[in-house]
């Protein structure tokens, strides 16, 4: 019987080649064999829900790492800020003990760079980055440096006018 049925289809093979089952006895079979086919099947609204989930929990996984990581730079930043604060503040105590004299050009540079330093800081707190974080930096090493001559300068002018006295 299979040699039979073998050797009807190598026959008639052309014929079984050009004829084309109707669109409408495959949508038959494909129901009766499958069920009714339905796009969005439950399986579907859990896939879509794995590929939401997967794409929020990396998003938030990497906003937390880059959110962690700026929080280390600012806390890293405030206690150098800190420290050059805690060395502006001493050094302007030893210039105003030793000093009695007119410093009004040393005030006004000192001031020039305190109001930038305030403009830097408002930047700092709307745009934090690091652009900003080390020009704050520089700006307290320039009055540092700045508050260093003057102390200089102040002692250099009082041990003069020491010697002068005791001569």
């Amino acid at each position: 019987m299979k040699d039979e049925l073998k050797d009807f289809m190598e026959q008639n093979r052309g014929a079984f080649d050009t004829k084309e089952v109707p669109e409408k006895v495959w949508t038959n079979v494909s129901q009766h064999l499958f069920g009714r086919q339905q796009f969005w099947q439950p399986i579907r609204y859990w896939q879509a829900a794995a590929v939401v989930f997967f794409a929020l929990s990396s998003f938030l996984f990497l906003q937390d790492k880059v959110g962690l990581k700026q929080q280390a730079s600012m806390k890293e930043f405030r206690a150098t800020e800190a420290f050059y604060i805690e060395e502006i503040s001493e050094k302007k105590k030893m210039i105003h003990a030793v000093s009695a004299n007119d410093l009004n050009g040393f005030t006004q540079d000192f001031q020039q760079l305190e109001a930038m330093y305030m403009v830097l800081k408002e930047e700092m707190n709307q745009k934090p980055s690091e652009k900003v974080k080390d020009a704050l930096i520089l700006n307290l090493i320039i009055r540092i440096n700045l508050l260093n001559k003057q102390l200089h300068e102040v002692e250099e002018s009082s041990r003069a006018e020491d010697e002068a006295v005791i001569s």
